[in-house]
């Protein structure tokens, strides 16, 4: 630990660089549309082009890279371009997992950076502030993820659906993105799990597996993936209610 204090204490004693990593190389099967998720709409702007401009208007953030479908690179590359998202260096083509999606991804930020931001597009309605947020736990911590304090039940199941086991709900947490990691931190927590074929369903878990602590941000329950059809719907109807707030 005491390792892990004094990077954090080197990286915040100059002026950092931070990279964002946006991954948008799902196939979205279960969204069911023809077209690639990223580019479907919602209040008149795309899913892509939504997350990324919340990396653009963040002053935490200094260079993106975007990680789609190798077919997708054309159409994400131009559609940013005309958008004026100055900060986007790269759209890149993704791998076979999402594990190897962000792997690829991180691979292509500036060498130099000190923290990198993992997030998913389809998470299109976070903010601004959401992201700062995180890297601010993250320069205290090491690594931050965005999520929301859990106030359901939860139970786990075996095959058959049959509850095996209820878990205290006290502490536990749906975690969203972006997750937050000093740059040297992901970068041995990605070749580790790569050398040694391990699997995390978040980059959180690949840091979690080499002992590196990872802070929690409660980000609200809004910052909502977009998964299915009816996910768009319900999007456009926090969009709203934010205009609303906002007094547009």
């Amino acid at each position: 630990m005491g390792k892990i204090s004094s990077l954090i204490r080197a990286a915040g004693s100059k002026k950092r660089f931070n990279s964002a990593v946006l991954l948008a190389a799902g196939s979205g099967t279960r969204f069911g549309d023809e077209r690639a998720k990223q580019f479907v709409e919602i209040a008149g702007e795309s899913i892509l082009l939504r997350s990324v401009r919340a990396f653009q208007e963040s002053e935490e953030v200094h260079e993106i890279i975007v990680v789609t479908r190798e077919p997708d690179v054309p159409g994400c590359r131009n559609l940013l371009a005309k958008a004026g998202m100055t900060k986007v260096t790269r759209v890149i083509a993704g791998g076979d997992t999402r594990q190897s999606s962000a792997k690829k991804g991180f691979d292509a930020i500036n060498p130099e950076a000190d923290f990198v931001a993992i997030h998913d597009a389809a998470r299109c309605l976070v903010t601004p502030e959401m992201i700062e947020a995180v890297f601010e736990a993250a320069y205290v911590a090491g690594a931050a993820a965005a999520g929301t304090m859990n106030s359901d039940t939860i139970k786990r199941t075996n095959s058959a659906n049959l509850v095996t086991e209820t878990l205290e709900r006290e502490n536990t947490w749906l975690v969203q993105t972006p997750q937050i990691f000093m740059a040297d931190m992901y970068r041995a927590a990605s070749y580790m799990a790569e050398k040694e074929k391990a699997s995390a369903t978040d980059d959180c878990a690949l840091c979690e597996r080499l002992g590196f602590p990872v802070r929690l941000v409660d980000c609200g329950p809004l910052n909502i993936k977009i998964t299915y059809r009816r996910d768009v719907q319900l999007a456009e109807a926090i969009l709203a209610v934010r205009d609303r707030e906002a007094g547009k």
